[in-house]
């Protein structure tokens, strides 16, 4: 079976490749890379070539020739896309906070310019996997990722799931704080959990083991809940009031102020340091010599970008550095590869994915995308049922969805009035005509 990786000149696409090779179930026969940047898709597929190297059965790698060729025969397309570049990420982080609100990549302002932006060329590519893989899973890792799996589904229906890596990471290392074993949350008979939302805005609300709630106690021990990411970025006293753990990117909500401060004037947002970062990256790896060089220096560059995640959040937060077990996250290549096997093996296994709501939240459309934890079969994701949401996290979730829909309404009918709603809309963007600037600016910049 073929996996179609678009994007594949993407920073990321070595850890799926090694998870490809670490794969017991070896379901990939082939891996075809497509990419809009020639250059950058020749040197990820040297760092996969230096993967591969050794290994009894390495799963062969091409780049495509065009969209269509990338496509056509696919089994599964991952989908990680980002339309602009980071010089387009930049002026996402810039434009808003020149006016005075957050700018970041998914959230706020800055999400929707870039849903904008990204939705319809992502539609393009649903369109062209209808016509030429109908029968292929799209797994969109493209951020906003809510609102692009939103858009997709207008295509694609059920075909195409959202993975974010944040929400499974919270789960393992919420259960390592409470001293469960991570591993035991794959036994769906031993361990159980709810968490629900939308991406990069969503609460864990049970965790159990063995028929045992571990949550209340995990809350009420505050050197459990500094012993990991979020239990530090959102403080003991918080997460107490909240009664649930929320995913990290909730610290722009919660925090809007602090965050604010710590980004306000900063001499380089988080998309100008990944620019030059990963620009550097791709200009050394043209004359590294050799894959062993390539893969050496692509493995300091991602270090490096995983210890400076968020660092602004954590700055607001006090000012501490990732450990280990934060490093170690949720894995997105692991979230894939689970997902696709899931489908394949109709495992009946348990994952947090973007998906159609359904009944899940019954004040939301059927056909809303949220995040929750979902059934995965040959069949698909079904999500299940959770419990009601409190009215402070379905008040949040409700703007932000109206946000979502309308972006993607004004992405795909080219709707000024449509874009204006979504940012005005947003709970981080405080007034209209701060929203109407902001907009007027990035289409004069785009």
């Amino acid at each position: 079976m073929r996996l179609t990786i678009l994007g594949g000149g993407g920073f990321r696409v070595p850890l799926v490749y090694r998870a490809l090779l670490d794969d017991p179930g070896r379901a990939v026969s082939e891996v075809a890379l497509h990419d809009t940047d020639p250059r950058r898709v020749a040197v990820i597929a040297e760092v996969l070539a230096r993967l591969a190297q050794g290994h009894p059965a390495p799963v062969p790698v091409r780049v495509a020739d065009g969209l269509d060729d990338a496509l056509e025969g696919a089994g599964f397309v991952f989908s990680a896309i980002r339309v602009g570049g980071t010089a387009g990420r930049i002026r996402d982080e810039r434009i808003p906070l020149s006016e005075g609100v957050l700018g970041q990549e998914t959230v706020g302002a800055g999400g929707v310019l870039y849903g904008l932006r990204t939705i319809p060329v992502a539609l393009h590519i649903a369109e062209r996997a209808a016509a030429l893989a109908p029968e292929a899973w799209v797994i969109n890792f493209t951020n906003p990722a809510g609102m692009v799996t939103e858009a997709m589904s207008q295509v694609l229906g059920d075909r195409v799931i959202g993975i974010c890596d944040s929400p499974v990471g919270l789960v393992r290392r919420a259960a390592r704080a409470a001293g469960a074993d991570p591993a035991a949350l794959a036994d769906p008979d031993r361990a159980g959990y709810d968490y629900v939302g939308l991406n990069h805005l969503g609460w864990l609300r049970s965790l159990t083991l063995d028929g045992t709630e571990l949550l209340p106690g995990l809350l009420a021990d505050d050197a459990a809940l500094g012993s990991f990411e979020e239990g530090r970025l959102f403080g003991g006293d918080w997460l107490r009031t909240l009664g649930a753990l929320p995913n990290e990117y909730l610290h722009y909500y919660y925090f809007r102020r602090e965050t604010l401060d710590s980004v306000r004037d900063t001499r380089e947002t988080r998309g100008e340091f990944l620019d030059q970062q990963q620009g550097g990256f791709f200009e050394r790896a043209a004359a590294a010599g050799g894959p062993d060089a390539v893969y050496a220096l692509w493995e300091r560059t991602r270090l490096e970008r995983e210890e400076t995640y968020m660092a602004h959040s954590r700055e607001a937060s006090g000012g501490w550095q990732r450990d280990s077990h934060d490093l170690e996250g949720g894995g997105y290549d692991r979230v894939a590869l689970a997902l696709m096997h899931a489908i394949l093996d109709n495992s009946g296994t348990r994952l947090i994915l973007n998906v159609r709501n359904g009944t899940t939240v019954p004040q939301l459309a059927p056909d809303a995308i949220v995040e929750t934890v979902c059934e995965v079969s040959a069949q698909g994701a079904r999500p299940l049922p959770c419990a009601p949401l409190r009215e402070d996290q379905l008040g949040l979730m409700l703007q932000v969805k109206a946000v979502e829909r309308a972006t993607v309404e004004a992405a795909v009918f080219k709707d000024r009035s449509a874009a204006l709603r979504a940012l005005a809309l947003h709970p981080l963007v405080d007034s209209p005509a701060v929203a109407a600037r902001i907009l007027e600016r990035a289409a004069k910049e785009a």
